[in-house]
């Protein structure tokens, strides 16, 4: 008997994923990790509000989210200036992202991002037929004005650009993505993740009317507002091209649970306020346990640090490796010459500590 035969896209890629979780390698090692220091998770947490909003949405979890998220959308309308026409909610970013390209690309149509992006903005684009085309960093950032200039170049329909940027932490300024726009070619759209937005300076984020065709902003609760678990955030833009989400969303997609935490959350920004103020001291401190151990820290806009190493990526792999043998977990970029980085999350002090301790301990090994 054999078995049904897959579309011819999938069947053409590998069964692989973006990412190996932590509780993936966890298994692996046989043991948990101390210090949890790669997913650039909150690791300071929800809103404690936010966190009593869910539990008491739990007991109502036989029931199915509201289907258009009306309340949520409401309040972000209200957040951000627009109006709910101009929002989606989905299932993360990563969630909201595969919508997009599965909305704007054929088989064959051209996309640009950058070399070492964000990886699963790729996967998305391989799992509709999509043709990637790749410009290297500048400087250890995104390059909108390079980005551009192959979208024209290729006719891309899409272009993809994070700011601030994963996995370097740097950031453009607001004007320079306001300027790439008039360079993208007729018909082209950007699509800007936003994720680390309310970690960057303000003049990292750009003024774009909310009606433009040209963009469409993605922004999480996963990042600031400490809620990666319940998978959850919201894209905004031209409302034509936001009802074509409705064409082909998970209309059920995000719980109850989920949406009554967000708009806690939402509403509760002293909280948002003690988190930030949290990164920067731990972004501090994770700068000066690099320099004290001959590592350099990269300027950041978001809840990580990417620390140079001055070697190259089997060395930044090495470091990685023996951190997790000593219960560390954190990550690095997987291109070079990027990867001559390692990227450290946020964190408790009391995780920051566990790195600090293991930190020379693997690189007297190394």
């Amino acid at each position: 008997m054999k078995t049904p035969r897959f579309a011819p896209i999938p069947a053409s890629l590998p069964a692989t994923v973006p990412f190996v979780g932590p509780e993936t390698l966890e298994r692996q090692r046989g043991a948990p990790f101390a210090a949890r220091l790669g997913a650039n998770e909150n690791g300071f947490g929800p809103s404690p509000r936010a966190v009593a909003a869910m539990a008491e949405a739990a007991g109502e979890i036989w029931k199915y989210g509201d289907s258009t998220n009306h309340e949520l959308m409401a309040a972000l309308a209200a957040h951000l200036g627009v109006t709910p026409d101009h929002l989606v909610v989905g299932e993360g970013i990563d969630g909201l992202l595969g919508l997009a390209v599965r909305l704007m690309i054929a088989p064959g149509d051209q996309v640009v991002t950058s070399e070492g992006a964000y990886p699963t903005f790729n996967y998305h684009v391989a799992g509709f037929g999509g043709v990637l085309n790749k410009v290297p960093y500048r400087d250890d950032a995104e390059d909108p004005a390079t980005l551009a200039a192959k979208a024209r170049e290729v006719g891309a329909r899409l272009t993809y650009l994070a700011n601030p940027d994963n996995p370097m932490g740097t950031w453009s300024e607001g004007r320079a993505i306001e300027a790439m726009l008039d360079q993208l070619p007729e018909g082209g759209l950007l699509l800007l993740d936003e994720a680390y937005v309310e970690f960057a300076p303000a003049s990292a984020i750009p003024t774009i009317n909310a009606d433009d065709p040209r963009v469409i902003r993605f922004r999480t609760f996963s990042k600031a507002y400490g809620m990666a678990g319940a998978r959850i955030a919201y894209a905004f833009g031209n409302p034509e091209l936001i009802a074509g989400f409705n064409r082909i969303r998970n209309h059920f997609g995000v719980n109850r649970i989920a949406q009554a935490g967000a708009l806690v959350a939402l509403a509760d920004q002293d909280w948002l306020e003690a988190v930030k103020a949290q990164v920067v001291a731990a972004r501090d401190r994770i700068a000066r346990i690099g320099q004290q151990n001959g590592l350099t820290a990269l300027p950041s806009a978001t809840n990580f640090v990417a620390l140079d190493t001055g070697r190259d990526g089997a060395y930044a792999r090495a470091l990685v490796a023996g951190l997790a043998e000593e219960g560390v977990f954190i990550r690095m970029p997987g291109i070079a010459p990027l990867d001559r980085c390692v990227r450290i999350s946020c964190g408790p002090e009391a995780e920051l500590d566990l790195f600090a301790e293991a930190l020379p301990k693997v690189l007297a090994r190394l």
